[in-house]
């Protein structure tokens, strides 16, 4: 029977959406039992009229939805940390998942591990539910049910959607020092369909290129 070191899953707070800048942790007191991840394709009907079906038409991936439960105990019995009740523990995570931060004019970014699971996302949600209580009415147990959305780094997003491929539709803004034939290249990956892009634009003269254009550069086959 294999053994190893029981690693405990943990919620990495950051500030910014490189996963740089880290910003606080949680720990979990206890594993999850479970933990869901929900994958969804959105597609767009496009049926015409007096026809009989439609073909769905691909719209986007949606991100990621992952969600579990962490168990949160002061009696003691599970850490061997008696303590009054469970209010500081729940306190500090609700904090790390969702308090609004001035500095970055919004909530944190997050990076889930454990084991071989690493999700990066945004929190969408906290439900407590107590379990026990002292004779005060403090309560001692909690059950948090802890629900991200899931989300790339920009740099990884552009890469996975390949948004320079030549069959799709793109709008770019002109910069300093572009030419027609340099930015079709970057898209088209072949500077020869610039007097393409030219006349969809109404460009007669390459002179009219001027930084802050918007150009609609057309697919190709």
């Amino acid at each position: 029977m294999a053994s190893g070191k029981l690693e405990k899953l943990k919620i990495v707070a950051f500030s910014n959406a490189d996963y740089t800048e880290e910003q606080g942790s949680f720990t979990a007191m206890l594993n999850p039992e479970t933990y869901t991840i929900d994958y969804k394709i959105d597609y767009q009907e496009g049926q015409g009229q007096g026809t009989s079906g439609a073909q769905l038409r691909f719209t986007g991936i949606k991100p990621q939805e992952f969600a579990f439960e962490l168990l949160i105990d002061s009696t003691g019995i599970v850490d061997g940390n008696p303590r009054d009740s469970v209010e500081e523990d729940i306190n500090t995570l609700r904090d790390l998942l969702l308090k609004y931060e001035g500095d970055i004019h919004e909530p944190k970014h997050f990076k889930v591990v454990w084991g071989s699971l690493l999700f990066k996302g945004r929190c969408l949600g906290l439900n407590i539910a107590t379990k026990l209580f002292n004779p005060d009415g403090k309560p001692i147990r909690a059950v948090c049910k802890v629900t991200f959305h899931g989300s790339l780094e920009d740099n990884l997003r552009v890469a996975e959607e390949r948004r320079s491929s030549p069959d799709l539709t793109h709008y770019r803004v002109v910069k300093q020092g572009d030419t027609l034939p340099l930015m079709c290249y970057r898209i088209y990956g072949s500077s020869h369909y610039y007097q393409q892009v030219a006349r969809v634009n109404g460009l007669t003269n390459l002179r009219q290129l001027q930084p802050g254009m918007q150009l609609f550069f057309p697919p190709v086959k």
